[in-house]
Order: structure tokens, then C-alpha cells, then sequence
């Protein structure tokens, strides 16, 4: 909002109540308003833990390449609080059960591939899982005849 004695302009687009003018950053909260233990709860889901948190600040799994429809599922063997695994990694070997993608893991779980794939690399590290790259067509491709799939699909959206 402008006041009387400025002349109109445009309003920050994205500000709303609650948000600072400059780059649609959150406004710092009031004097007397929420401490650092409110701000780190949440109701309905508990204390909020950052996905670097899970993997320890790794953004590379430690074994394995994770495409996003590779398949994943858990050997059978027992994640056995001797291994050291976390929830996330226990949540994971359980999903497992049966054969899913990495995509479809994400998904489950509510967090980031990248982080999943950290998780996916230290359960397959300690022979948890096995994972199956899909084989598709474009494997036995030459250059030219999957750029040309590539066109014909996109002339057919």
C-alpha cells in the first residue's frame, strides 16, 4: 500500500500479511512472539528435521546409481538396530517389501529424490536391497533413431 503522500506504484507482487517487502522474504516475527522451540514444531507432523539431516549432509549415495524408475526392492534381510540405520532407512527397507521406483519411493516417503537416493545407496551398501536398472527400447538405439523417437513423440503431444 502507498500513503497518502506517495505517489501509486506497483505493490511487491507475492507479499502478504506476515512477509517482508523485500524478495518475499518471511518478516521476522514479533517482539514477545514465537521462541526457537515453537518455530521448530509443528503440530501435526512434530519437530521438522531437513532432508540434509537424514543423510548427513551427503548429496551423492554412497554406492549405486539411482534413476528414477530404477527398481528397488528389500533382500529380506533384517535391518537390525546394529547397523546403525535411522527411521528414514528402516521406512525405506519396509516400502521395499515389494518391487518400487525410486520415484515411487520419494512419493511414499514425502521427501526429495536426491535424499532418497542417499538412503537407497546405504541400504544397498549393507546388502538390504537390490536394485534393476529397467531395459528399454532406447538401449538397443542408435543416436539417430532415438533423437528421431524423440521428435515423433514430441510431434504427438
Amino acid at each position: 500500500m502507498t500513503s497518502p503522500g506517495e505517489p501509486p506504484g506497483e505493490e511487491f507482487p507475492g507479499t502478504e500479511a506476515g512477509e517482508d517487502s523485500i524478495a518475499g522474504r518471511p518478516a521476522e516475527p514479533p517482539a514477545g512472539g514465537v521462541d526457537d522451540e515453537e518455530r521448530w514444531l509443528d503440530d501435526q507432523a512434530g519437530p521438522l528435521v531437513r532432508p540434509y539431516v537424514m543423510t548427513s549432509g551427503r548429496m551423492q549415495p554412497v554406492r549405486g546409481k539411482f534413476d528414477l524408475v530404477t527398481m528397488v526392492e528389500a533382500t529380506g534381510l533384517p535391518a537390525s538396530p546394529e547397523l546403525g540405520l535411522g527411521p528414514e532407512h528402516q521406512a525405506v527397507v519396509r516400502l521395499c517389501e515389494q518391487v518400487l521406483s525410486v520415484a515411487e519411493i520419494a512419493g511414499h516417503l514425502k521427501l526429495p529424490t536426491v535424499t532418497v537416493r542417499v538412503l537407497l545407496g546405504d541400504l544397498l551398501d549393507k546388502g538390504l536391497i537390490t536394485v534393476q536398472d529397467p531395459q528399454t527400447d532406447t538401449d538397443f538405439m542408435t543416436d539417430e533413431q532415438m533423437y528421431r523417437a524423440v521428435i515423433d513423440g514430441l510431434h504427438a503431444l
